[in-house]
């Protein structure tokens, strides 16, 4: 049975229209509380800074409320903050609202259990089975009740600089951080300078309709510009709930997710705590399988998705995963992706290895790779599709060996993925446009 409202990161879309309504959210808290806080229990809920957070926030308070479960509202935090709350303050549900890196227009709702980790494929199946029902309401001697948490922030800043050593001091370092007017536009920016850096925040204002306009790890342009502009060692980007992260060298040049997971997974591999195979996505570039291998690292792939890269890490008892998106999971730091932890590993080998960025980045080749979204009326299974199957078949047979095609349905907006990859690049250039533009005439 496939799911209806739950994507690849839970339930997103455009504000207003369906799912993405206050009578959605009332409903979905009054459905994840008969599946997941049956008897009541503590719920905490946390938001970026979108301004229909405040609806969606309000919607899903009363839903678990009257449903008897209590509610801690953590106000604006990362996503990998509000894991980490659950865990700590013993909580059975944990709730983020945020649509990641999409534009303030859309917004979405991701659970994480009492663990700090995503929900499977099979409670998000049971919520929805109860989604069509009216939203619970208890007497009141079972209601629940709702309290604010102004220590939230504090403890997730703590839990970061706790991820790497005491000594760890980043004196004379000018760093850029681009927060993309998000969840982390205050916890990013103390946290680098308790460390001692000079840091020039941007992407650090938001207004609830600026995040990820033109600035974080989506639209790197401007964090390139800044850090050549001022003669920054790097720069570092987050999305808007902060569970992303790409970097900058200091020559402006773009250091994307695999090759920081790259990175990070030799860091671990020179000090000896490297286990398991490093996992990627069906997107990962293929340098990145290619450099792990001549090292004997094993590499296996996963579904798009961080929560799919992170069962296979489980699976095979690995600690090192993630997407060329900058969804970096360490494991052994943190139980879910986080943007900040994972600059902070970053940087941690860079002051251990006395190696800039680029240097670190540079030891990992990156193969040609082409991406293209085609857009469609809505979400549609490409492989049902005949003339599509027959033109993949077509381009696979052309490229042979020298390259390969992934294409899929994005799981969290209504757009085809073609991505091609290989040795020739106007080659593999050709190959997208041409699938990219058979994809849009039998999808349309």
């Amino acid at each position: 049975m496939s799911r209806k409202y739950f994507g690849t990161d839970g339930v997103r879309g455009r504000v207003g229209a369906s799912p993405m309504t206050a009578d959605f959210a009332l409903r979905l808290a009054g459905a994840a509380a008969r599946v997941l806080v049956p008897n009541g229990g503590t719920v905490v809920i946390g938001k970026d800074t979108r301004v229909s957070g405040y609806m969606f926030e309000a919607a899903l308070e009363a839903g678990f409320t009257a449903a008897g479960a209590d509610v801690l509202m953590l106000g604006p935090l990362p996503t990998p903050g509000v894991a980490l709350i659950t865990q700590l303050f013993e909580a059975d549900l944990g709730v983020m609202i945020s649509a990641s890196h999409n534009l303030y227009e859309d917004n979405g709702i991701k659970f994480f259990d009492a663990n700090g980790t995503k929900l499977s494929d099979e409670t998000e199946l049971r919520i929805e089975a109860l989604l069509q029902a009216p939203a619970l309401t208890r007497d009141s001697a079972e209601l629940g009740r709702a309290k604010r948490i102004d220590s939230a922030r504090e403890r997730y800043m703590e839990y970061c600089l706790g991820t790497i050593p005491s000594e760890l001091r980043l004196d004379g370092m000018k760093i850029v951080l681009d927060c993309s007017n998000g969840a982390a536009y205050k916890i990013g920016p103390r946290v680098l300078s308790a460390l001692g850096a000079n840091v020039i925040p941007i992407g650090c204002s938001p207004n609830g309709r600026n995040i990820n306009d033109g600035c974080g790890s989506t639209q790197p342009q401007l964090l390139q510009q800044t850090v050549q502009g001022v003669g920054a060692d790097l720069g570092i980007a987050l999305d808007g709930d902060g569970d992303r992260v790409i970097m900058v060298d200091a020559e402006g040049e773009l250091v994307d997710g695999d090759r920081l997971i790259y990175i990070v997974a030799m860091g671990r591999h020179r000090e000896g705590t490297l286990k398991g195979p490093v996992v990627g996505t069906v997107m990962s570039n293929l340098g990145l399988e290619r450099r792990l291998g001549e090292l004997d690292i094993p590499f296996l792939r996963a579904k798009v998705g961080d929560r799919y890269v992170m069962d296979e890490l489980r699976r095979n008892g690995g600690l090192i995963g993630g997407e060329s998106s900058g969804h970096i999971i360490c494991l052994d730091r943190s139980t879910t992706g986080d943007g900040l932890v994972s600059a902070l590993q970053l940087l941690q080998i860079i002051c251990e290895t006395g190696k800039p960025l680029r240097e670190l980045a540079a030891d990992m080749p990156l193969y040609p790779q082409v991406l293209l979204n085609v857009r469609v009326a809505e979400r549609v299974d490409v492989d049902s599709i005949e003339a599509v199957r027959t033109a993949r078949e077509a381009l696979e047979s052309e490229l042979g060996e020298r390259g390969r095609i992934v294409l899929r349905a994005s799981g969290t907006e209504p757009v085809i993925r073609v991505m091609v990859e290989g040795i020739d690049a106007e080659q593999i250039q050709d190959a997208a446009e041409r699938l990219a533009g058979g994809v849009k005439a039998a999808a349309a």
